[in-house]
């Protein structure tokens, strides 16, 4: 059961980024009957919001007045931090900020240090799953920082994700989704390695991906990427090369941060920030297919 000053509907919610992510985990908090402001400097996502029969506020201030929680939904950590210092002398007393940005972990923890000390409660809850999932509300979203305000936080939460984790303290949420982006991308590039070496080898590469799907090689690349984006050369899964390689380096940074050694994290870092600069901004993460196939 919630707790008595848990953020419920029909308290106000201000969504700030209405991007691919944005614009569908502010419908599914509208869905759950939150009254929701959502803001963008983007003129045509503001209209695209406006559209779809969200509430669009004309600037940040006038969103987040009087919202209960405003969440962050922005490229990056340094983007947030220009955001939330832009806009916090507009907040309501006692307001949770959660960032549901893909941040640095110790960029995250300064800034939730320094709101808190104003005043504010600040969660990072970033989140798993892709447009898909945001569309339909199963994202898988981790929670780091206080216990008593992801408690407060928690409906809102539930509203767009499936599945809650309890990280640990503040940045830990950043922390876990840049180390399972880290994980993930290198499982995609073995797999897309395997693919090209068993195609040479004269292996269908669907039927390897099968054996891989019925062993122990099956990850959420041979179940979700290879058939459907990398075999066909479509490219289409709709998360950018660019995020994900950002998440890398975050995972990569960290630990280097932190003093710990992690030679694969380095060489999968290189081999990603390869592939963006060859295949640009625009690309789709699946094109390391694509890469990886020409490099020589």
């Amino acid at each position: 059961m919630p707790q008595s000053n848990a953020i419920l509907p029909p308290m106000r919610i201000a969504v700030i980024g209405l991007g691919n992510m944005g614009q569908p985990m502010a419908a599914c908090l509208t869905r759950a009957g939150y009254r929701v402001a959502g803001f963008d400097l983007s003129s045509d996502a503001r209209a695209k919001f406006s559209a779809a029969g969200g509430s669009a506020a004309a600037n940040v201030a006038d969103a987040v007045s009087g919202a209960a929680a405003v969440i962050t939904l922005l490229p990056d950590g340094k983007i947030v931090r220009a955001a939330v210092e832009g806009f916090m002398q507009h907040l309501a007393p006692g307001a949770v900020v959660i960032d549901m940005s893909s941040s640095a972990p110790i960029g995250t923890k300064a800034l939730g240090e320094k709101m808190i000390a104003a005043g504010f409660a600040f969660i990072d809850a970033p989140v798993s799953g892709g447009v898909k999932r945001a569309i339909d509300g199963t994202l898988a979203i981790m929670a780091g920082g206080d216990n008593a305000t992801i408690d407060r936080a928690e409906p809102v939460l539930k509203a767009m994700g499936k599945s809650v984790f309890r990280t640990g303290p503040l940045g830990s949420g950043h922390a876990a989704k840049a180390l399972n982006n880290y994980v993930s991308a290198a499982g995609l590039a073995a797999t897309v390695e395997a693919v090209a070496i068993g195609g040479r080898f004269g292996i269908d590469p669907n039927t390897l991906v099968d054996v891989f799907n019925a062993s122990t090689g099956r990850n959420n690349s041979t179940e979700h990427k290879i058939k459907q984006f990398v075999i066909p050369e479509s490219f289409t899964s709709g998360f950018s090369l660019a995020l994900m390689a950002k998440d890398i380096r975050t995972a990569d940074e960290l630990a280097h941060q932190i003093g710990v050694v992690a030679p694969l994290a380095d060489k999968v870092t290189a081999l990603w920030d390869g592939a963006l600069e060859a295949l640009g901004n625009s690309a789709d993460h699946t094109e390391i297919g694509r890469y990886l196939t020409v490099k020589p």
